[in-house]
């Protein structure tokens, strides 16, 4: 199941990082320039695939010329966005955003929200979370918002307990409660897939886990609850060209029911429309 895993180590996403300005080097500006191609930078999955499902079925009849580059790590399509190597990127949810503009002085604003990716908690030696031995390893991502995020997964399902009032910068330092006395591994999120043969279980963001053919909505021991959620994904741009009719184009037809209908037949529950 797991033998299709892609993931990025930590030096591979700084190469990414570099890679990846180079390569839209020669796209320098476009999102000052609306008569061209909008240049939307996006995770591989499900991101990117559902931004060229609409760049085959959707766009030439709504007039929009759009490109599609993509990225696996989670600084790149921000760093491009506000530098304007790209025009809009669509990987990301508000407390990410949030906290890579507060922490990197980036100017990204959302547009809107298309999906919601439901964090999972993944074994290769376990069946259910009840079967977590004392002293079993998690492995968790290891940026602050999808630590905080996984962490409160496992409070959410009593596998441990929170500080009261505890928010998007949560650690195991704030654990309270911790039967089993589990150990925590911190890792770069993309790594966390393949971290499953070495970990007693690990908590994986939902595009890392379909990449690495997982399935969330069968394979995840426990799943983060789609009710009142906050981590939808959206399409952003950065401040001041929300107005740019390519990328209004571009909101419109990501919350089409053709798109809506794509996500349900492709996803089937891994990935879940949020309009």
């Amino acid at each position: 199941m797991r033998n299709a895993t892609k993931f990025t180590t930590a030096v591979l996403a700084a190469g990414a990082l570099t890679l990846g300005l180079t390569a839209c080097g020669s796209d320098k500006d476009s999102a000052s320039d609306t008569s061209g191609p909008l240049i939307v930078a996006a995770s591989p999955v499900p991101h990117a695939e559902i931004l060229n499902y609409v760049k085959d079925n959707l766009a030439k009849d709504a007039g929009l010329d759009l490109e599609v580059k993509e990225f696996t790590d989670y600084v790149t399509p921000n760093t491009a966005t506000e530098d304007g190597s790209v025009g809009a990127n669509y990987f990301q949810n508000q407390p990410y955003l949030d906290d890579f503009n507060k922490k990197n002085g980036t100017h990204i604003v959302p547009v809107v929200t298309v999906h919601l990716e439901p964090l999972g908690l993944y074994s290769s030696k376990v069946k259910s979370a009840d079967d977590l031995k004392s002293g079993a390893t998690i492995a968790v991502p290891n940026d602050s918002v999808n630590e905080a995020r996984a962490l409160k997964l496992l409070a959410a399902n009593g596998i441990i307990t929170l500080k009261d009032g505890v928010g998007n910068e949560a650690t195991p330092s704030d654990i309270t409660k911790n039967p089993k006395d589990l150990k925590f591994k911190e890792l770069e999120a993309a790594q966390t897939p393949r971290s499953l043969e070495d970990v007693d279980a690990a908590v994986i963001n939902g595009n890392y886990a379909i990449e690495a053919d997982l399935s969330p909505a069968e394979d995840a021991l426990v799943l983060e609850s789609a009710t009142d959620n906050p981590y939808g994904n959206f399409l952003a741009v950065k401040e001041g060209n929300e107005d740019d009719p390519r990328v209004k184009k571009l909101a419109k037809l990501l919350t089409s029911p053709e798109v809506k209908k794509f996500i349900e037949d492709k996803y089937e529950g891994s990935v879940i429309a949020s309009f």
